[in-house]
């Protein structure tokens, strides 16, 4: 993707549309990439504008560009950097996946600069990173048989990413290296793995789970963001297909929400995730070039429901009729974390300053896995935090990253 000039008007745009998209997000509480002769499971060819191309290689770093497809047909972009800059340890290298969270893609990881982002430092310590791409994200907007442009396409919230995305993509790197994978999740993230293993799900391809801004709960989201009662807005003002935050009249129709809110869209530091500590302006400008990805708008509904609600559950169709023929009866299950294996190693990162991962919001999360097994449970928390430095802080290697790793070793 070639780099764009943007002045100061054009960065306080992008930053209204992020803090409209956030907005939107607890107020509700295209053309297909081209296959490159991809086989499900196997790096053929690696596209020119693809992320290995602007993102990695560019560094230095061997780079190899995967797709696998889900049990329900969407068909996933997925980056692996098999070894660091300099090759690094010839032993076989312990796997680790890395997945993004809401309206981000597999970037993420790279963005900063290689000393600085999980995705390298991990590489040149001599893992073996996998980075996968949720569906509907510039890289995985492809389908076995619906097209984009559809309803259908969209149809999708996290129960999904949980039920269908992550599994697959486990069983991919499973496969790949004939070893349990080591999985670190961010803000979205967190939640699927979350889902998934709390139903004791690919348990047996998994030594070890790592979430940063851990998202089950959301019932602390600030009151002035919230406004549970506009849920009922969505289906009638922009209906239940893609969400893209960049488009002028999901631009305009947050920006109503927000108004009648009475909400600061323009506040992103403390609307969207909080006043991070640890920031510097070079990688937001880079993440600025790549602006926001879309989601689906029944994914932002779930959410709204999560936090309405004050419960980890799948998603509310909203009467019994629909929800007694999806699940069987006329609410929808809860997703029982207490049920997540006693002995799968976790490690839990928070911060103090976490909009989107309340501190108390957490603390319920720790509530519901108190009798995890001590020795498999590691928690830290770290006072002056908010969302994004868990990702992209300058010091984010020292205080979350080597903790991580280490994390991941001591359960190797």
């Amino acid at each position: 993707m070639p780099r764009r000039q943007m002045g100061v008007h054009s960065l306080l745009s992008t930053f209204s549309v992020l803090s409209l998209c956030t907005t939107f997000l607890v107020v509700l509480m295209t053309e297909p990439y081209k296959s490159f002769g991809f086989i499900s499971g196997l790096a053929l060819e690696s596209p020119p504008d693809g992320i290995c191309a602007t993102s990695i290689t560019i560094h230095g770093y061997e780079c190899q560009e995967y797709e696998v497809t889900t049990d329900d047909g969407y068909i996933l972009s997925v980056q692996r950097i098999p070894q660091g800059r300099v090759g690094g340890d010839t032993n076989k290298k312990l796997p680790v996946i890395l997945q993004h969270g809401l309206f981000l893609d597999g970037r993420t990881w790279v963005l900063n600069s290689p000393d600085q982002n999980l995705g390298f430092i991990l590489a040149d310590r001599s893992f073996d990173v996998w980075i996968p791409n949720t569906r509907g994200t510039h890289f995985s907007r492809r389908h076995v048989s619906r097209n984009p442009t559809s309803l259908k396409f969209w149809d999708w919230s996290w129960d999904d990413l949980a039920a269908h995305d992550l599994p697959a993509v486990i069983d991919l790197v499973f496969n790949q290296t004939g070893q349990k994978v080591n999985y670190v999740g961010h803000s979205q993230g967190t939640l699927i793995a979350l889902a998934l293993f709390s139903q004791a799900k690919q348990i047996d391809k998994v030594n070890s789970v790592a979430l940063l801004s851990p998202i089950a709960y959301l019932s602390f989201i600030p009151e002035a963001i919230l406004a549970k009662g506009l849920i009922a807005q969505v289906p009638s003002e922009i209906g239940f297909g893609e969400f893209d935050p960049t488009v002028p009249y999901v631009q305009e129709f947050v920006g109503t929400l927000c108004a009648k809110s009475g909400f600061d869209c323009f506040d992103v530091a403390s609307a969207f995730t909080g006043i991070n500590c640890c920031l510097n302006g070079s990688v937001l400008d880079v993440f600025l070039e790549y602006e926001l990805q879309p989601t689906a708008t029944k994914n932002l509904l779930h959410y709204a429901q999560t936090a309405r609600d004050g419960i980890f559950r799948k998603y509310d169709y909203g009467n019994f009729i629909e929800n007694e023929f999806h699940y069987g009866k006329t609410t929808p299950p809860v997703y029982d974390l207490s049920a997540i294996p006693r002995n799968l190693p976790l490690f839990l990162s928070y911060g103090g300053r976490d909009l989107l991962s309340d501190v108390l919001d957490v603390q319920t999360l720790l509530k519901a896995l108190k009798l995890h097994d001590p020795d498999k449970l590691s928690v830290q928390y770290i006072k002056n935090y908010a969302h994004l430095d868990f990702i992209f802080g300058v010091n984010a290697k020292d205080v979350v990253f080597s903790k991580v790793m280490s994390f991941i070793l001591q359960h190797s």
